[in-house]
C-alpha cells in the first residue's frame, strides 16, 4: 500500500493549475444518463472517484470514450443494465446519484446502498421520500434500492427537512424529465449544485431559482447531448491556499474562481494572508508571517464548508493564538485531531468542538489518514513539521486530489510517494 513521505519546514512558493471539481464532475457524469444523444464533458479531474463513476456507467452498458486532457464523451443511449452493483457503489457515496436520472429516463433503477468516507451518517431517506412524492415505487431489498415508475415521474412540491447536496442533486435530476412542475424547497445552494443545474439547462432542462434555496423545475420530454466544462475545484483551491498560509509561503493558483470561495478567503484574510485575485486566478502571500488563529463553524453554503474544516484545523495547529473549530455537518469529521496531536499539536476535543492552541512548529511522526479531507490536513501538517512525516492509507487522498505530489513539488514542497 502506498504512503506519502513529506519533508517539512519550508514555505510553499510557486504557481499551479487547479483541476476540475470532483464534487461537480460526479453528479454531471450521472446526469449524462438523461441525455438523448452523446454528451461531452471537459475539465474532468483525473481522480479515483471519477474513474469509479466511469466504471459504474460502463458496467451498465453506457458508451464512454476518454479523449485528450480528460474530456469524456458519453452515450447513455447504449445503456443495457439498470443495476448499479455493490462492487462499485460500495467504494463511493456519489454512486447514489445515478438513481434519480435512471429512474426518470428509463423508469427503473436498482442501486446498491453507497459507501465512501467514514465521516458520519449520511442517510439517503430524503432522496427516497422525494422520489416517492414524484410517483416512484421504492423497495429496499438485500442492500439494494429498487425503484420503479409507471410511466413518467410526476412533478411534486418537495420540502427537504435537511439541506442535502446529494439529495438536491438526485431530485433535480429526476425532476427535469418529470411531467409537470417540481418545486424543491430548502435545496442545497453549493456551487457544485449550480454547476449541475447549468449543465442540464445546456441540455435543454427548464430550471428556475438556480443558486437559491428554492428550485422550480418544469419537466421536459427529453434532454439533448451537448458539451459542458466542469467548474474549478473550490476545495482543492482552498486546500493549497491554506497550505501556503500554514507554511508562511506564497502561491498563485490558475484556472480557479474567487467567487465560489468567499467564506474561505475571508478566514484566510483574518489569519493574516494578503490575497489578490482576478479572472481565473487567486494569489496568497503570507510575507513570511506566522498565521493567526481563526475561529470557524461549518454550515451549508454559503457559510464555511465542512470540506475545508480539516485543513484550517491543521493551519490553526501552527497559528499564533487559540482557535475554536465547531463541526456541525458530520459527527466524525474531527477525527484527524488525534493524528495531529501525535505530531505535537495542542488540540482538545469537546464533542463537536475542537479547541486549538497553536504551536510554533509540529514534529514529524507516522500518521494515518481516516478520510479524504483529513488526508489533506495531514499533508499540510507534514509540510509544517520538523523532519519527515509518513502518511499511511493515502488512497483516501487519491479520491479527491489530482497529482498531489507533482503540485506540491511545483510549489517547492518535499513530498514523494513510496510503495511499502
Amino acid at each position: 500500500m502506498d504512503k506519502l513521505l513529506i519533508g517539512g519546514g519550508g514555505p510553499l512558493d510557486g504557481e499551479i493549475r487547479i483541476s476540475g471539481a470532483k464534487n461537480s464532475a460526479l453528479p454531471i457524469l450521472a446526469c449524462t444518463l438523461l441525455a438523448d444523444g452523446p454528451m461531452s464533458i471537459g475539465n474532468m479531474p483525473h481522480l479515483n472517484d471519477v474513474t469509479t463513476m466511469l466504471a459504474l456507467l460502463r458496467c451498465m452498458g453506457v458508451g464512454i470514450t476518454i479523449g485528450e486532457k480528460m474530456c469524456v464523451e458519453i452515450d447513455a443511449n447504449a445503456l443495457t443494465e439498470l443495476t448499479a452493483p455493490y462492487e462499485l457503489v460500495r467504494t463511493m457515496r456519489a454512486s447514489i446519484l445515478v438513481l434519480g436520472p435512471m429512474l426518470a429516463r428509463f423508469g427503473e433503477a436498482n442501486v446498491s446502498f453507497p459507501g465512501g468516507c467514514a465521516i458520519g451518517s449520511r442517510p439517503v431517506d430524503i432522496h427516497l421520500r422525494g422520489l416517492e412524492a414524484m410517483g416512484a415505487t421504492i423497495e429496499v431489498d438485500e442492500g439494494y434500492i429498487r425503484a420503479k415508475s409507471d410511466g413518467r415521474l410526476k412533478g411534486a412540491h418537495i420540502f427537504m427537512d435537511v439541506v442535502t447536496v446529494g439529495g438536491t442533486e438526485n431530485l433535480v435530476m429526476a425532476a427535469v424529465l418529470a411531467e409537470g412542475q417540481t418545486i424543491l424547497e430548502n435545496a442545497a445552494r453549493e456551487p457544485e449544485v449550480v454547476d449541475l443545474c447549468q449543465c442540464m439547462v445546456a441540455m435543454g432542462a427548464k430550471i428556475e431559482g438556480i443558486g437559491t434555496s428554492t428550485l422550480v423545475v418544469t419537466g421536459v420530454e427529453k434532454l439533448i447531448g451537448c458539451h459542458y466544462d466542469v467548474m474549478p475545484d473550490r476545495i482543492e483551491t482552498g486546500t493549497y491556499l491554506v497550505a501556503a498560509a500554514a507554511t508562511r509561503g506564497r502561491v498563485r493558483l490558475k484556472d480557479t474562481r474567487a467567487d465560489i470561495l468567499e467564506a474561505v478567503l475571508l478566514k484566510l484574510e483574518e489569519a493574516g494572508a494578503e490575497l489578490s485575485y482576478g479572472e481565473g486566478w487567486i494569489e496568497l502571500d503570507m510575507k513570511g508571517k506566522r498565521p493567526k488563529a481563526v475561529n470557524l463553524r461549518t454550515a451549508p453554503y454559503p457559510a464555511f464548508p465542512t470540506d475545508m474544516q480539516a485543513q484550517f484545523t491543521a493551519m490553526n495547529a501552527v497559528a499564533e493564538g487559540t482557535a475554536t473549530v465547531v463541526e456541525t455537518i458530520f459527527e466524525n469529521r474531527l477525527i484527524q485531531i488525534h493524528e495531529l496531536n501525535r505530531m505535537g499539536a495542542q488540540i482538545t476535543l469537546e464533542g463537536n468542538t475542537a479547541i486549538i492552541t497553536g504551536v510554533e512548529r509540529l514534529n514529524a511522526a507516522p500518521v494515518m489518514a481516516t478520510d479524504l479531507r483529513a488526508s489533506a490536513s495531514l499533508v499540510i501538517a507534514g509540510l509544517c513539521a520538523n523532519g519527515d512525516t509518513l502518511i499511511d492509507r493515502i488512497y483516501h487522498i487519491d479520491r479527491g486530489y489530482e497529482c498531489i505530489e507533482e503540485k506540491v513539488q511545483l510549489l517547492g514542497g518535499t513530498i514523494r510517494r513510496i510503495a511499502v
